[in-house]
């Protein structure tokens, strides 16, 4: 692990810990399944909290790691209490791109504590969280074809932006994956199944790796 990720991860524990009410603190994500790519992959986080913590307090927290420990390191955290964890349909307080809103815990990042979360604070995810079946899986991805990515579809110009437009082709292809056989794929892995042309699933490599590509085709996206 790259150490600037670990003193991120270092940093909110202790930061949860002097908070108060958090049983646990859960790595998802690209961290989780092997294919983080630091300064690219966001940081998924979920923390097992006794009850929703205060939003105030929660925003000045995260706002004081996005200055410090966790800069430019994209850590997003869901604060998740029993009725939440046990009812995939309820919202809970997520911090994301520098901003405090209401998500539900989705079936994807279930999937992936299940099978390839660990602990930062407190029991290890699998070990709380119900078993997650292939069929599971399916009806993760299936929600989020006909969730987001619908809604989506009804803004084109949304996709002139570079990194919704490789969302989209990776997420289709781990979608597609994963209805088929009820297994994760990671975002690397999708790139070689995106449909799209040999030429953009190279860029799409690039900028995986970190690199700055130009010639995005931001109107033929769209």
């Amino acid at each position: 692990m790259h150490p600037g990720t670990r003193e991120a991860l270092d940093a909110l524990a202790r930061a949860l810990e002097a908070l108060g009410g958090v049983r646990a603190l859960w790595v998802a994500g690209s961290l989780a399944t092997g294919d983080h790519h630091p300064g690219v992959s966001d940081l998924d986080l979920v923390a097992w909290v006794e009850r929703p913590p205060d939003r105030d307090a929660l925003t000045a927290l995260h706002r004081r790691l996005d200055d410090g420990a966790a800069h430019g390191l994209g850590l997003g955290c869901q604060y998740a209490d029993d009725a939440t964890l046990a009812d995939p349909a309820t919202s809970c307080p997520t911090w994301t791109h520098g901003a405090l809103v209401d998500r539900t815990v989705s079936g994807v990042t279930r999937a992936e504590l299940v099978r390839h979360g660990w602990s930062v604070l407190g029991p290890a995810p699998a070990t709380v969280l119900p078993a997650v079946s292939d069929d599971d899986v399916r009806a993760a991805a299936r929600a989020e074809v006909t969730g987001y990515w619908a809604m989506a579809a009804r803004h084109p110009r949304w996709f002139r932006d570079p990194v919704l437009a490789e969302l989209a082709l990776t997420g289709m292809a781990r979608a597609r994956h994963e209805l088929a056989t009820g297994q994760l794929l990671t975002k690397s892995a999708a790139i070689d199944r995106a449909a799209a042309p040999e030429r953009l699933r190279e860029l799409l490599r690039r900028r995986r790796a970190g690199e700055e590509v130009a010639g995005w085709p931001r109107s033929r996206a769209a």
